[in-house]
């Protein structure tokens, strides 16, 4: 079993019967929705799924487990999630699935969020890993130019044939090379003041149980309240 599958595996035991789960995107939640969607079909667990991307909801559609969206449901109880960077205060970076924007929404109204990551995505601080910023198309070059100006070393993500990404929202995403993040709500908080951003990949605030797949088995390490 490789690291990322322990974790998701482990991750899924926190569903419990009649909840409302939020299903995160990505490669190691790809193994906790499979393991939710075996426990669905072979344990009768009777849940909501709330999905984070059209790649999330296709695949917990073809195993059977019941879907609404965010708008359909009052909360969610859980939200189980992986993430591409996580500092040692808790904070992290998320969207290299691009599906950052509605992760952050289904994360939002969730009473509680837990990430799943291999050892890998542990930093002492956030920002090796780009930081992907999702912009409206229109305008999206001159935000490109201000990033430039900044030294923030921008590119405007692209498929694998060569075309702008598009996101499940509609929306171009520009990443942000910045090696180091010496203050990761000053950044956010100013990204968040930029007509045209409509979400950046900063996560902070929001989880305070991380679950690691390691070599001596998946561990759990929560955040001192």
């Amino acid at each position: 079993m490789n690291l990322k599958q322990m974790a998701g595996i482990e991750a899924a035991k926190y569903v419990k019967d009649q909840m409302i789960v939020g299903l995160g995107t990505g490669s190691t939640a790809k193994y906790m929705v499979d393991e939710i969607g075996r426990r669905v079909k072979e344990e009768n667990l009777s849940i909501v799924g709330v999905t984070t991307s059209k790649e999330t909801e296709r695949q917990a559609k073809a195993l059977g487990i019941p879907l609404k969206s965010i708008d359909e449901v009052p909360y969610v109880d859980l939200t189980i999630d992986g993430a591409d960077e996580i500092s040692a205060d808790f904070q992290g970076i998320k969207g290299g699935g691009a599906a950052l924007l509605f992760e952050k929404i289904v994360a939002t109204y969730s009473k509680k969020n837990i990430w799943i990551v291999d050892e890998s995505k542990l930093v002492d601080k956030l920002g090796k890993f780009p930081l992907p910023v999702e912009v409206v198309p229109y305008g999206s070059q001159q935000l490109m130019r201000l990033f430039e100006e900044k030294d923030f070393a921008p590119s405007l993500r692209q498929t694998a044939d060569g075309q702008t990404l598009v996101t499940d929202g509609g929306h171009y995403i520009i990443d942000l090379h910045l090696e180091e993040i010496t203050d990761p709500h000053a950044l956010g908080a100013y990204l968040d003041d930029l007509v045209g951003v409509v979400e950046h990949g900063l996560f902070l605030n929001i989880v305070s149980t991380v679950i690691v797949g390691g070599t001596d088995g998946p561990r759990t390490i929560q955040a001192v309240q």
